[in-house]
């Protein structure tokens, strides 16, 4: 069947609900609600990136929790479900009471840390903090570690006026210019996602604690700085920690916001008035900052509805908490970095967006992450692979820098389940984590540090230097955005944003070494690919049985994708179409071994599965008569592609290298080319050139 009937409906106030009613595209006029049901969560079944993506371009709440398989959903309304209903979505229920679960794991947290003196976590500790407890802790951390933590506070203050704070840690922490490669580990990008910050707040611990008593640990922190910023949306953290616990996931359980208190310009003026954490639209007024980001803003993946959970923002990265790391890392060369999310058990590296094309760096970005999910048992994916997502943190911060960067998608039990499980199992690698006996995020968080340090990751520059000079390397470009989706469906034009990348080092007097970032940014680099080494397949047709069956039956079609040496098959697309419009044939193809590997299950004509970089097999196609009885029958085959050559557009840009007196007089610059990998030595960087 096309799906399985779930009905919930938001509880309101009786003001509210005679107005609106959320629809998970917006807030529209309405009739009041009926009595409110149970919020649900299901696993919609969704087994290529296409469609994940189209479920999340349906406006719902999707969550980062996905598979192979497909994506989680929370169904908040009827409306919710239909509207995946009529998208030709099915799906199977994963939480039939997302209250209860959520009641549940308060009550488990309060016993851990009743019963718990101290945990095994570097800090010891035993529930989730407030914003005031990490501020504390920071600079109690600074306190107790005067040479090794310079506090930071972000640039811009937050909508609601709170400071955005930080530490770096690292030895001699107070000289910010001292070259070495920075790593730089984020928190709560999205509200209700409180592991993300405990995480952060550990690794801190870890490397403070550890630097006296752990080799590998005191290597890191001499070697490298590490920048923590435990929460970026500091605003809705606040919000989502001290909001008085309802446990309906409905329209003012505030607990569960996500985004930031941003107003948008497009909310209509009856949901303007009151604080972000009393007004009528609820939680859902605000900014997704992790959607905000300029590289690809405005594509698919976010939402142009202003009271979404994904919404996008009026303009690219124009919301204070995402100006304050953009900042950060544009002032420095951040070679490494980890955004902390939840939920999924996953590390997500570039592409956000499918038609971006894989990275140039695609076979080293990758094997970091295979060394990463080596620890914690996660997936290790593109992250277009979970479904295509525009504005996301690495997505501009690697295209444009150089660096880098991951999300990590931490367990797969809720946004903040029991505090035993989301943060001490996961980051330890305890049961009932996946990474248990393997290091958990612990060590994932080490191969990352590992990686920074190591000089086949990033760039080198090496030269001479009076003592008493700064040098800066500088870069300024515009950069366009995705082609813009409208409200109305139309696409417009890209937005064209300013870049401005300097990050300085002050010489000590002879040789120096800076690492760096490559000078060629891969937004211009080119794609990776790589050439075919056989053909591809030749179209193979699916055998269609005699007779057809009835609505709501199967029958079933084989075929074969051949391998290396004589077939190279990037691709393989099961097409399956009909002549009567009224009908609707669903497709879904399976393994030797049984396992769901593709589907299409649309209310389109023709229905494409697609398979990328299938593995050579036997397989089986299931054509499903959803709609249309015996009226019309299918035709089908299978295509073949072969993968794309890499692509280098021959570009190679340069940093400006300019050396200065500590007033700010220039004394000299020049340009300097450097690849990823490669150490440049460009001799006495304060010479003057010859008139």
């Amino acid at each position: 069947m096309k799906s399985l009937p779930v009905h919930a409906r938001l509880p309101m106030t009786a003001a509210l609900a005679a107005a609106v009613v959320l629809t998970g595209a917006g807030l529209s006029a309405a009739t009041p609600t009926p009595t409110p049901q149970k919020v649900q969560l299901v696993h919609v079944n969704a087994p290529s990136p296409a469609e994940r993506s189209k479920v999340n371009a349906l406006g719902l709440d999707t969550t980062e929790h996905g598979d192979a398989t497909g994506v989680e959903v929370v169904l908040h309304s009827a409306a919710d479900a239909k509207k995946l209903e009529d998208a030709g979505f099915t799906w199977t229920v994963e939480d039939a009471d997302m209250a209860a679960t959520n009641r549940k794991a308060r009550q488990a947290d309060a016993a851990y840390s009743k019963s718990v003196a101290a945990s095994a976590l570097p800090s010891g500790r035993t529930s989730y903090r407030t914003l005031d407890e990490i501020n504390a802790e920071l600079d109690a951390l600074a306190a107790a570690h005067p040479s090794l933590v310079k506090p930071i506070t972000l640039t811009h203050k937050s909508v609601e006026g709170r400071s955005v704070r930080g530490i770096e840690i690292t030895t001699n922490a107070a000289n910010v210019d001292d070259g070495k490669p920075v790593m730089l580990m984020m928190g709560a990008h999205h509200a209700r996602e409180w592991p993300s910050v405990e995480h952060a707040m550990e690794w801190a611990h870890e490397l403070l604690e550890g630097y006296a008593t752990d080799a590998r640990t005191r290597n890191i922190v001499q070697r490298s700085r590490t920048i923590v910023v435990p929460v970026v949306n500091v605003d809705g953290f606040v919000i989502s920690r001290s909001a008085v616990p309802i446990g309906d996931f409905s329209l003012f359980d505030y607990e569960m916001k996500r985004k930031n208190c941003t107003v948008s310009a497009n909310t209509p003026a009856a949901y303007r008035a009151g604080t972000c954490s009393a007004n009528p639209a609820g939680r859902l007024r605000g900014t997704d900052p992790n959607r905000n980001y300029p590289g690809f803003w405005g594509g698919n993946g976010a939402s142009t509805s202003w009271s979404s959970d994904t919404y996008r923002g009026d303009g690219p990265g124009d919301i204070p908490e995402v100006d304050n790391i953009k900042r950060l890392i544009s002032s420095r060369q951040v070679t490494g970095l980890i955004t902390n999310h939840t939920y999924s058990n996953l590390v997500l590296r570039p592409p956000s967006l499918l038609s971006t094309g894989y990275a140039p760096d695609e076979p080293q970005y990758k094997a970091l992450g295979a060394r990463m999910t080596a620890a914690n048992e996660y997936a290790n994916w593109a992250s277009f692979q979970l479904y295509d997502t525009s504005g996301s943190t690495e997505d501009w911060s690697y295209w444009q820098t150089g660096g880098y960067g991951f999300t990590f998608e931490i367990g797969t039990e809720g946004f903040h389940p029991e505090y035993q499980n989301a943060v001490v199992a996961e980051y330890l690698g305890l049961e009932p984590a996946a990474g248990a006996g393997k290091g958990g995020n612990r060590e994932a968080y080490f191969q990352m540090a590992e990686s920074v340090i190591d000089p086949a990751f990033h760039s080198t520059i090496t030269g001479t230097a009076p003592a008493g000079r700064v040098l800066t390397v500088s870069k300024s470009f515009q950069t366009l955005t995705s082609p813009v989706n409208q409200p109305d469906g139309s696409v417009g034009e890209p937005v064209p944003y300013q870049n401005d990348l300097a990050s300085s080092l002050r010489t000590t007097g002879g040789r120096f070494t800076w690492a760096v970032n490559p000078s060629t940014r891969p937004v211009v680099a080119g794609r990776w690919g790589r050439d075919p080494v056989a053909p591809a397949q030749p179209t193979q047709a699916l055998a269609n049985p005699a007779g057809t069956p009835a609505t709501g039956g199967s029958e079933y079609a084989t075929f074969t994708i051949g391998g290396l040496p004589q077939y190279d098959n990037f691709k393989a697309e099961v097409h399956v179409e009909w002549p009567d419009a009224a009908v609707d044939w669903d497709v879904y193809v399976y393994n030797s071994d049984g396992e769901l590997v593709g589907s299409a299950a649309s209310l389109a004509d023709p229905e494409v599965a697609v398979l990328i970089e299938p593995v050579p097999g036997e397989y089986t196609v299931e054509l499903n008569n959803y709609e249309g009885g015996e009226t019309s029958d299918w035709t089908g085959e299978v295509r073949f592609g072969g993968p794309n050559p890499k692509v280098e557009t021959g570009v190679k840009e340069a940093w400006t290298l300019t050396c200065s007196t500590t007033g700010g007089d220039v004394v000299s610059q020049r340009m300097v080319v450097v690849d990823r990998g490669q150490r440049v030595d460009v001799g006495n960087a304060c010479k003057k050139a010859k008139d």
